[in-house]
């Protein structure tokens, strides 16, 4: 391509605090309008913000994640702008003095690896929450807007990287990634559909021999692949009004998901005067080192950490390592398993297949999950001593996974051990070579698919019970 694409994102994360920034309010979500409200975070006159100690917690954690430099001294400021959902008509944010700043994130995009710089993490209050008449589904309410501040002062933490973004791709990884190690921290759910995770992206295009181009500010996108998409389709029209000979014009612009396109919103011609000016109601931070390691020490091991020590501890596929690190929850959960059943690939084999089947289907998180990686680990060992053969295994797990019943109980109640017994597999295979006369034939011919046929009709016959491997070496020796 013959221009350069420079792309910076500002994401907005709510962290997990149960009581808002400001005041003792709680955070749960979903709760009837205005029922988590009180005079702090609604701006009534002669009310005091008292700082939420866990969410500054939270947000130094993140920063020393992201390889930043935490700031000694920081303190709050005024932002100060009108919109109905902003109670006091200002946001109590961090400006020239946020908590951290000149961090990395490290991505992989098609096996090349690139580190995205990190301007700033800073902590501020959330706003409220407009919701517009024509989604309350009544229609007395279309000429209305009304508005909720239940989210109002909620903590939000905003990081912000430098342009070093240079694709959609390399966009979506960013995100992808930061989702992850923030999850691993469990500083936040990142739930997009709740608010949790909101992202705003600056790009700009520019002939290769010129530096930085006039920015677009894209908003409104709900989802990682809403934001590849809404990048991808601002590049193209960028790159048309720059091939057209025309300057693109600095703006804020909506994407449009049913149209797939973006469109422009308002321009931006100015830079916003937000008076910033600092908070008077809240005395200003010193992060003392003791306090700041004393954090650093809780910091679990994080994912790209542990995706390396999972190939070379435990000898796994880098999809493998990949797949299971993907969330910490189940990369606990594996290597619980290993430690009670010291057999990695096996057990990772079925954490990705079946566990993962049944978690997907069922729409349940993994934590909700009735099979434990104990439980996992006896089913596993049942398996290797030959009580429970592969398919038998994965019936049993479906059970489990319904009931949370033990296996040895699943086991006697459904009939599930596996059959073993010699003379009775050799008389049923018996009855199979003379039911099947053609397959006999061509097996002796030596069509090997045939043999497989003869195994599975051996395997019918014992209703999936047989021992496999006896039963395939059965066959053979009669034949």
């Amino acid at each position: 391509m013959k221009y350069i694409i420079n792309i910076g994102l500002e994401v907005h994360v709510e962290l997990l605090t149960r009581s808002k920034l400001f005041c003792g309010c709680s955070t749960e979500f979903g709760s009837p309008p205005n029922t988590q409200t009180c005079p702090i975070c609604l701006g009534l006159p002669g009310v005091l913000p008292v700082i939420n100690k866990k969410a500054v917690e939270y947000t130094i954690a993140t920063a020393l994640a992201l390889n930043c430099k935490i700031l000694s001294f920081c303190r709050f400021a005024r932002k100060n702008y009108y919109y109905p959902d902003l109670p006091k008509n200002y946001q109590i944010s961090q400006y020239k003095e946020p908590i951290a700043k000149e961090g990395w994130l490290q991505i992989e995009v098609n096996g090349k690896t690139k580190r995205i710089r990190i301007q700033r993490v800073h902590l501020e209050e959330d706003a409220g929450k407009l919701i517009h008449g024509y989604s309350t589904k009544d229609a007395h309410d279309e000429p209305w807007s009304f508005v909720d501040y239940n989210r109002a002062g909620i903590p939000l933490m905003e990081i912000v990287s430098y342009p070093d973004i240079n694709s959609p791709e390399e966009a979506y990884q960013y995100l992808i990634d930061l989702k992850k190690i923030l999850q691993y921290l469990k500083v936040s759910d990142c739930n997009m559909e709740e608010g949790s995770l909101r992202c705003d992206a600056n790009i700009s295009l520019t002939p290769r021999e010129e530096e930085m181009g006039v920015k677009t500010e894209l908003k409104n996108m709900n989802s990682f692949k809403d934001l590849k998409d809404a990048l991808i389709s601002e590049v193209k029209r960028q790159a048309n009004v720059l091939d057209q000979g025309k300057r693109v014009v600095q703006e804020t612009c909506l994407w449009d998901i049913k149209k797939k396109k973006t469109v422009s919103m308002r321009t931006k011609e100015e830079a916003h005067d937000y008076r910033y000016f600092p908070e008077p109601d809240l005395l200003p931070i010193k992060i003392e080192k003791e306090w700041m390691e004393k954090i650093k020490e809780k910091i679990p091991e994080l994912p790209s950490n542990r995706f390396e020590r999972f190939i070379k501890e435990y000898e796994l596929p880098s999809y493998d390592a990949e797949v299971l690190t993907d969330s910490r929850d189940l990369a606990d959960y594996f290597e619980e398993c290993v430690k009670l059943f010291p057999h990695p690939k096996i057990v990772s084999n079925w954490v990705m297949g079946e566990l993962l089947r049944l978690v997907k289907r069922e729409g349940k998180s993994l934590d909700k999950v009735k099979i434990t990686p104990a439980a996992l680990a006896e089913i596993l060992a049942e398996v290797k001593k030959g009580t429970l053969s592969g398919s038998l295994a994965k019936e049993a797990i479906e059970v489990m996974f319904k009931t949370g019943k033990g296996i040895k109980q699943i086991i006697e109640e459904r009939g599930l051990r596996q059959i073993s017994d010699k003379e009775s597999l050799r008389k049923m295979a018996e009855e199979v070579i003379k039911e099947n006369p053609k397959a006999v034939g061509d097996f002796q011919k030596g069509k090997k698919e045939a043999l497989g046929y003869l195994v599975g009709q051996l395997m019918k016959k014992t209703k999936g019970k047989a021992n496999p491997k006896l039963a395939n070496k059965i066959i053979r020796e009669k034949i």
